[in-house]
């Protein structure tokens, strides 16, 4: 009896998905004893004829990591959805845009302008960029075309399941593909974690004070944190009590604040808001400067609160102007898929 057939690809992301698979260490043998990969272009030479030599659902599954972008990762992932019984949105960047999806706070053209010209690197004095579309004796050369906005995978095409993380934990890649092999796999549109905070499973849940109440916030360079007690009890923005539990705290394991990568659970729909109101809930004072001028000390709150999900959430992007200082304004991209968002 053949094996089932399943793919990896990667889309717009750091490469870290792809780590998390080689750290399956032995694991990862029992996984490749089930299942017969057929396509993982970062890891073994495979082409895209070979994909679309495939017969449509002949791919029991494919696990796609990384944001969309570009048109040829359109073109990809809209391929593989056909060749594929099952697709996994692999980690936070496919499922919720992950850090590439910070870059919808900036128009494309302003992303281009500072790439190709204003960067300090930047020595070309001309700002040449690449053409889309070029025209030689040989033939006609194409890029992919950069588009507006960074997108889900599930904006794009439709996705059976999430795996959450950046990257997923070994422990739920292997649960994944074995559950998958096995066919015990819960109902479409689940999230293959469970579905509880983070604080459940904190080796340091019972250091955290039942009426805990936060008179002044610290970025992590700014303390030297006690390694037993809560961290946010410390004055350390910990999205633990707003992120899925799943990844064994390995961020706090190792003294430092959850930062939300394992995104929301089921019950939440804007993960960065969920976040933003637990950690707002915490505030000691009642007094409206007070409250200002500790919220001020939360620098980065966007890049705190919406790390991971930017493209996911219900704002989506900032649209304005060229120059990346343009206003705020709510441009939702419908999601075709049932995940959490």
């Amino acid at each position: 009896m053949s094996k089932p057939k399943v793919a990896f690809y990667w889309c717009a992301s750091c490469g870290g998905c792809e780590e998390a698979v080689v750290d399956l260490n032995e694991v990862v043998l029992d996984v490749v004893e089930a299942v017969d990969i057929v396509f993982w272009p970062v890891a073994m030479d495979f082409k895209v004829s070979d994909v679309a030599a495939l017969q449509d659902g002949e791919l029991a599954a494919v696990f796609i990591n990384g944001a969309i972008r570009t048109s040829e990762q359109v073109e990809m992932v809209e391929l593989l959805r056909r060749k594929a019984g099952a697709v996994v949105a692999f980690g936070a960047c496919a499922w919720l845009g992950g850090i590439p999806g910070l870059a919808n706070l900036y128009p494309r053209e302003s992303l281009l302008e500072f790439v190709y010209r204003g960067s300090p690197s930047t020595t070309d004095g001309d700002g040449v960029r690449p053409l889309e579309e070029f025209t030689t004796p040989e033939g006609t050369v194409r890029l992919p075309h950069f588009d507006e906005d960074v997108r889900t995978l599930d904006q794009v095409i439709d996705v059976d399941y999430y795996l959450p993380g950046c990257p997923p934990p070994p422990g739920l890649i292997a649960s994944a593909v074995m559950a998958l092999v096995e066919g015990r796999l819960p109902e479409k549109g689940s999230v293959l974690a469970p579905d509880v905070a983070l604080c459940s499973e904190c080796p340091r849940a019972d250091s955290k004070p039942e009426d805990l109440k936060i008179e002044r916030f610290y970025r992590p360079y700014e303390i030297v944190a006690d390694q037993e007690t809560c961290l946010l009890a410390q004055g350390l923005v910990c999205l633990g009590p707003a992120t899925r539990a799943g990844c064994g705290a390995v961020c706090v394991n190792g003294n430092m604040p959850c930062t939300g990568c394992m995104g929301p659970t089921g019950r939440v729909v804007d993960h960065g808001a969920k976040a933003a109101s637990a950690i707002a809930s915490l505030i000691a004072s009642h007094d409206e400067d007070e409250i200002a001028a500790l919220a001020g000390q939360i620098v980065d709150p966007v890049g705190t609160f919406y790390r991971y999900s930017l493209p996911a959430s219900l704002l989506h992007r900032k649209v304005g102007t060229g120059d990346g200082n343009g206003q705020d304004a709510a441009e939702p991209a419908a999601s075709t898929s049932g995940g959490a968002s």
